[in-house]
């Protein structure tokens, strides 16, 4: 193998397991309540949005601040990720997926939610953030104890 597709393809192993730490570490700021970490996983012009038009949506930093730092202490999040498949576009640019189970209280009852994300992300001064995550919700509701 050529040592510039040596180099290539070792890029790629690196760029992949970045962006995997990515959904890792998001479910870790949620869980620890670390509101700078959660919006640092973002570019500056990040954005979520859910496939359930009830939920919020936000873009940009500040904003994403206001809205998880709402969410986290009301229905305290308990995300858990899943088989997660990365696709790189370029050599800062990639898609991806994972999929969720969320345990959370809304109206101070348990509730489960289980779906996927549909991510874009973008490699900024080296570092792979989020530039959007659209949350697909497959199913949802209280739980049964």
């Amino acid at each position: 193998m050529a040592a510039t597709s040596m180099e290539a393809a070792l890029q790629a192993v690196i760029d992949r397991e970045e962006i995997r730490t990515l959904p890792v570490r998001y479910c870790d700021t949620v869980w620890q309540k670390d509101l700078d970490g959660y919006v640092n996983l973002f570019t500056e012009d990040g954005a979520i949005s859910t496939s359930d038009s009830s939920l919020p949506a936000t873009t940009g930093r500040e904003n994403l601040r206001k809205m998880i730092g709402a969410g986290l202490d009301e229905m305290k999040p308990r995300p858990f990720i899943h088989n997660h498949v990365v696709e790189l576009l370029g050599p800062d640019r990639a898609k991806g997926r994972c999929y969720i189970e969320v345990k959370l209280v809304r109206n101070g009852k348990k509730h489960a939610m289980a779906g996927w994300y549909n991510d874009e992300y973008a490699k900024v001064n080296g570092e792979w953030k989020f530039k959007s995550r659209h949350i697909m919700i497959d199913s949802a509701g209280p739980v049964n104890e």
